[in-house]
């Protein structure tokens, strides 16, 4: 029963245009508001604190990420359309050099981005990339069903999406053939997958796998985010690559600095959007080591 409902939504989606994914994105950000107080409580303490905003303004910023991080939920349903018409239309290039610098590179790449702006489009925006074998990881909901019925759908030609826990293989064949990976890197994670560094002025949990796999491969990572503006349109923003090749140090160092540098830019573009990003995820959970022992027992 579960499996044919996934396929319904997919169905019913699948017959969405930008304008009435946006309304359906507004009509649904405005139900988690009302049902998930918990959430809406951590959404606008952590604003508060990380941004250091007045409440009523912390309020109003967490509404805004509700409904935009419901739009994104929505929108992987239209990811299948980010043909390169859609793009022509809907998307603007922040820098348009960096994006045909990166068309014509033999060099393997790493996106990093987040859950910020339009996240689930992000898959669909590297057709403007013909040519180059591209792989997605993403983290797998347990929901089998769900987890078959979303890769589907972000699946494209050229295009292919892994779990995260099985991604070492198929990133590493794609990047030396100098192709493209992309990752979330918000995540929280657990201690054994991270590295803790600075993130809007609090120690977090920040995935190494991204920045390994970049050095093994000898990649440039390119910070990425699609950001919503007016309109219905969006703008796709790259940020000047990292060459890992010319990192100095041991591996455990230049994995370091390239995870550094990927939060760093993630925490820019946060405070640039703060309206876009996923405030309701509990980002600084996993706590490091050392804390533990400042515990009381």
């Amino acid at each position: 029963m579960r499996d044919a409902l996934y396929e319904f939504a997919a169905l019913i989606g699948g017959k969405l245009n930008v304008a009435s994914a946006s309304r359906l994105g507004d009509l649904l950000g405005r139900g988690m508001w009302r049902m998930l107080p918990s959430r809406r409580a951590l959404a606008v303490s952590a604003i508060a604190e990380r941004l250091g905003v007045e409440p009523d303004e912390a309020l109003r910023l967490a509404r805004e990420s509700f409904r935009h991080n419901a739009r994104s939920f929505i929108e992987i349903m239209l990811t299948r359309r980010m043909d390169l018409r859609f793009i022509r239309e809907r998307l603007t290039f922040a820098d348009p050099e960096r994006v045909r610098f990166l068309a014509e590179t033999p060099r393997p790449v790493v996106f990093a981005t987040a859950h910020l702006g339009a996240w689930e489009l992000q898959a669909g925006s590297l057709n403007v990339y013909p040519g180059k074998r591209k792989v997605i990881v993403v983290r797998r909901p347990k929901d089998r069903a769900l987890h078959e019925v979303m890769t589907r759908l972000r699946t494209r030609p050229q295009v292919d999406v892994v779990p995260h826990r099985q991604a070492v293989m198929p990133v590493l064949r794609t990047l030396r053939k100098g192709g493209m990976a992309a990752f979330l890197v918000d995540h929280n994670c657990t201690r054994d997958e991270a590295v803790f560094l600075p993130f809007l002025g609090r120690l977090a949990a920040v995935n190494v796998g991204p920045a390994l796999l970049a050095v093994r491969a000898g990649a440039l990572v390119v910070p990425g985010f699609l950001v919503r503006s007016t309109g219905n349109g969006y703008v796709q923003h790259f940020d000047e690559p990292l060459d890992t090749e010319t990192l100095q140090g041991d591996r455990d160092a230049r994995i370091a600095a390239t995870a550094a540098f990927y939060t760093e830019a993630v925490e820019r573009y946060v405070r640039r959007f703060p309206e876009q990003w996923f405030w309701m995820h509990r980002r600084w959970k996993t706590r490091p080591p050392e804390e533990d022992a400042l515990s009381p027992s």
